[in-house]
């Protein structure tokens, strides 16, 4: 998105490279990666970080309003309500699509938000094998809001782990060990000094929980949640009865609440009216579908994984929906060809990262991730045998 900075970085650019880069990335945690890790950062300039900076802001002025409860209050599927849910979302993520308006200039859109964490730990590390393999232009930083790499580490572990031992902290997951996204989970055990564990390794007494920790039972005091509880859903019966424990008000902190998963979610979008994101609207409110209906997005308001959704609506679409309380339909963004690659550009997603402590008025944006296509959507599926596509992060001009 900066031309001459990516002009040098392509015309550098070599296989051998790049190669070299993810024999280190992966030899941090051998066999921990399995999705395709992009060749290129995206380099961002000042401009379009204020554009993403300030429709953040926007939306947490809408989060952080004393009747944002009230109106989320059936974002919550009521089979999935969690007790004991706190002020706050201890992390929200906003995801961008980079775009372009119709004069010409780049624009982000959002495309959805969550209350929930994402790759905090796995970015770090990311970060630091990049550099030493490729340059990173002037004062150029992966970081926001004058974070730095140890700052913000610091932050996630005044968060996550607080004033407790790390010992009685978990990463709570349906098989971790399993997940996608399991890098993610062992870099924050590096960085934080807490272990991943599995919810069928809980031990409840009364209303307290344990978990063996070498072959100690430990007291768990804090639950860094990592579990989607539309994921649990899908698993076993036997899964599905040791998630009851949840349920059932331990005494534990949660990191965050699951609540804040639905709360922040794709049910917040309808109650946003900015011009970076899409307009949205409750499927049963509405009273005549839009006559340029192939422009919106159908989608369910909880699903896991993005199943469910149709990109290229029709009528038919809309009557097959007997619920429709539970869809929105939202306008189409399209994500503009924007990364130069080696054979055909590349579209970009930005995810934006917010932390929010205990005890401060409203959350600070910190650090991203990005992701690059060259498929008709954003993920795996649509960008099988390409290059320059995958995970990501930015680099953002500096804002001095």
């Amino acid at each position: 998105m900066i031309p001459e900075i990516r002009k040098e970085f392509n015309q550098n650019f070599t296989k051998e490279k790049y190669a070299s880069f993810l024999r280190d990335l992966q030899n941090v945690h051998p066999g921990a990666i399995e999705f395709r890790v992009a060749e290129t950062p995206v380099f961002v300039p000042k401009e379009f970080s204020k554009k993403m900076l300030d429709a953040c802001e926007r939306i947490v002025d809408i989060i952080v309003d004393p009747k944002f409860k009230e109106l989320t209050k059936d974002a919550i599927p009521k089979p999935l309500r969690v007790p004991g849910e706190n002020a706050h979302s201890h992390f929200i993520a906003f995801d961008f699509g980079i775009c372009i308006n119709e004069a010409g200039e780049y624009e982000p859109q959002l495309i959805e938000m969550q209350g929930f964490p994402t790759l905090f730990g796995y970015e770090v590390l990311l970060d630091d094998v990049f550099r030493k393999h490729f340059p990173v232009p002037g004062n150029d930083s992966r970081f926001l809001g004058g974070f730095d790499r140890e700052s913000y580490l610091q932050l996630l572990r005044e968060i996550i782990v607080g004033s407790e031992d790390p010992a009685n902290v978990i990463l709570l997951e349906v098989f971790p060990h399993l997940q996608k996204t399991r890098i993610d989970f062992y870099c924050t055990q590096d960085y934080l000094g807490i272990k991943p564990v599995c919810i069928t390794g809980l031990l409840p007494e009364g209303n307290k929980l344990y978990y063996m920790n070498e072959g100690k039972k430990t007291r768990i005091k804090r639950i860094y949640n990592r579990v989607i509880f539309d994921d649990l859903q899908q698993q076993s019966a036997e899964v599905q009865a040791k998630g009851h424990i949840l349920f059932e008000e331990p005494d534990v902190e949660w990191i965050p609440h699951p609540n804040w998963f639905y709360r922040i979610s794709k049910y917040t979008l309808p109650f946003i009216h900015h011009p970076y994101v899409p307009k949205t609207y409750f499927l049963h409110e509405i009273k005549q579908l839009p006559a340029d209906l192939e422009n919106y997005v159908l989608k369910p308001l909880f699903s896991f994984a993005g199943q469910g959704v149709v990109i290229d609506v029709a009528p038919a679409d809309i009557e097959k929906v007997k619920d429709p309380e539970n869809w929105i339909l939202q306008r189409k963004v399209k994500y503009a060809d924007v990364i130069e690659t080696p054979d055909v550009p590349a579209k970009a997603e930005i995810r934006i990262f917010y932390f929010w402590k205990e005890g401060t008025s409203r959350p600070v944006a910190t650090n991203n991730l990005a992701r690059l296509s060259k498929g008709k959507m954003i993920g795996v599926r649509y960008n099988k045998d390409k290059e320059w596509v995958g995970g990501s992060f930015c680099l953002f001009e500096n804002q001095d």
